[in-house]
């Protein structure tokens, strides 16, 4: 409600155009495909919350899995778990979309929906952590993202309403606050 209201003030003032407000780019409308290589259409979550996070098989961080999992099972009413692979910290992740899949699913019973593996930073950074990242495209805040396991929550109409670092756990009242 305020990013409205903040927007319809500068409209008012000229500093932005309707036109240029009309423009900004909704997560609804970026493309990423499933684990298994399959175009994962984000309208299909429109009126559920969504939890992004990177994710990594061979981080410190990775036993989240079982928490993402356990939030997936408690919460999956209300929220849907996109685990977006990535191998940009340590070289963390560097298994196929097969073998992924395998680590997921033996070590941890993963069934919430993981994608390809993608750039969450740099010059090949993928449209959805543009967009994640950049309040310009947000509406929220400028984040970056720091290592395996941060985590973005998206309300039900598609704004970016928190951004948890790897250290906060998915099962922690900070996070499950959002779907309670």
């Amino acid at each position: 409600m305020k990013l409205l209201t903040r927007s319809f003030l500068l409209i008012a003032m000229g500093i932005l155009t309707v036109s240029s407000y009309a423009q900004t780019e909704s997560v609804y409308d970026i493309k990423i495909n499933s684990l298994e290589g399959e175009a994962l259409d984000l309208n299909d979550y429109k009126g559920k919350k969504l939890l992004i996070v990177n994710v990594a098989s061979k981080c410190g961080y990775t036993p989240q899995y079982k928490d993402l999992q356990q939030l997936h099972e408690k919460y999956g009413d209300k929220v849907t778990i996109l685990g977006v692979p990535c191998n940009q910290f340590m070289n963390q992740e560097p298994g196929t979309a097969e073998e992924i899949a395998t680590f997921c699913e033996r070590n941890y019973g993963v069934t919430f929906q993981l994608t390809e593996k993608v750039d969450v930073k740099g010059k090949d950074q993928h449209p959805l952590y543009e967009w994640l990242t950049d309040k310009s495209k947000n509406g929220l805040e400028d984040s970056t993202v720091k290592w395996n396991f941060q985590k973005y929550i998206i309300s039900e109409n598609g704004e970016l309403e928190a951004v948890f670092g790897s250290k906060v756990n998915p099962m922690s009242e900070e996070i499950t606050t959002y779907f309670e």
